[in-house]
């Protein structure tokens, strides 16, 4: 009996040192566990991007219901047709940041000139005025006066817009009654719209530069 009971006595006094150990290995493992995390999981990132890096804001843009009612009003469409030609816009340039609201004049004898002046308004709530000219060629003769709504893409600055603007080749076109073409300098890309009697694609070849002030020469 006492033979028993010591070994009892000794395997109980043993199971002590065993469960120290088990919680000692335990507690390597956790600890092995938490740095392996730390060592995954960006510090103070709730948004999930790379440490030292944030996500670029997108750029506030026109929808298309904004655009459509801005270009109904401007140029004296029908909602209708104002929404057909956002919608073909859209699929082609994607969403502007910007527009210009503006008056166009000027006159040909086969070869012309263009003068221009209206607001930038860009979605930010930046807005300011700028001034074009321009060459025209066109087919026909006489003088025109017309209303001109200029979509504007990938523009940061607003002071980036005086520059000159190339027309693009091949991209002018008629729809919804409306002329469109797209002039492009340095990334950035303004897409005139006109609408009215006598619109002529031919005055859209060429450039227009735009500027501060109103200028006196169509260069």
């Amino acid at each position: 009996m006492m033979d028993d009971m010591s070994v009892m006595f000794d395997t109980a006094k043993s199971l002590p040192k065993l469960n120290w150990m088990t919680l000692a290995i335990l507690a390597i493992c956790g600890a092995a566990l938490a740095l392996g995390g730390c060592s995954t999981t960006p510090k103070n990132n709730p948004n999930g991007y790379p440490q030292g890096e944030t996500a670029q804001a997108p750029k506030e843009s026109y929808s298309d219901k904004e655009l459509a009612s801005a270009i109904s009003d401007h140029l004296g469409v029908t909602a209708e047709s104002a929404a057909s030609a956002i919608e073909d816009l859209f699929k082609k340039q994607g969403r502007p940041v910007g527009y210009i609201t503006g008056e166009e004049g000027g006159g040909a004898l086969i070869f012309g000139a263009k003068y221009g002046k209206g607001t930038l308004w860009m979605k930010d709530g930046r807005t300011q005025k700028v001034y074009w000219q321009g060459p025209t060629v066109g087919i026909d003769a006489g003088a025109e006066v017309s209303r001109v709504f200029t979509l504007v893409y990938d523009l940061d600055n607003p002071e980036d817009i005086y520059r000159r603007f190339p027309g693009v080749d091949g991209s002018a076109f008629f729809i919804a009654g409306m002329a469109v073409h797209y002039q492009r300098a340095n990334g950035i890309t303004l897409a005139p719209v006109r609408a009215g009697a006598g619109l002529r694609l031919g005055a859209n070849v060429g450039y227009s530069s735009y500027t501060k002030k109103r200028g006196i020469l169509p260069i």
